[in-house]
């Protein structure tokens, strides 16, 4: 399996750091890295996490992205919107078949709740991955 870790960049809401760990735990993986999470430790992430305390208990919080990301040999960030930058965008199944090939170790990069990944973070991957989302609500 390859290493990938799940990079959240400043979640507002505690009860989402929860259901991602949960997320994680149900599919098999357990890296789960916190850039400025608006608060954790809580109360509220450890109840809506459902059994995947041991997700929340190893999770790293980590200052900025490049500090979680530092390691890592590809880093992929995940968007909903089109950009005016040009940026490589890849569809799941072809990002997903980079991830396994990587040497290294795999971020994958999910942006704040309300407004995603700014400009400048997205710099700091190599490319995006553009998910399907429905038009009137990504």
């Amino acid at each position: 399996m390859p290493d990938i870790r799940f990079v959240l960049v400043e979640p507002s809401h505690p009860g989402n750091i929860g259901a991602a760990a949960r997320a994680l735990k149900v599919m098999g993986w357990r890296r789960l890295v916190l850039v400025r999470p608006a608060r954790f430790p809580d109360p509220e992430a450890t109840a809506r996490a459902s059994g995947a305390d041991d997700v929340l208990a190893g999770a790293m919080v980590c200052a900025s992205l490049g500090e979680a990301v530092a390691d890592c040999s590809l880093v992929l960030a995940t968007t909903a919107r089109s950009r005016r930058l040009p940026w490589p965008l890849l569809e799941p199944r072809r990002a997903a078949g980079r991830a396994v090939a990587a040497p290294g170790p795999v971020a994958l990069v999910f942006g704040r709740e309300r407004s995603g990944l700014r400009n400048e973070e997205l710099e700091r991957c190599h490319a995006a991955i553009e998910i399907p989302t429905a038009p009137d609500y990504r």
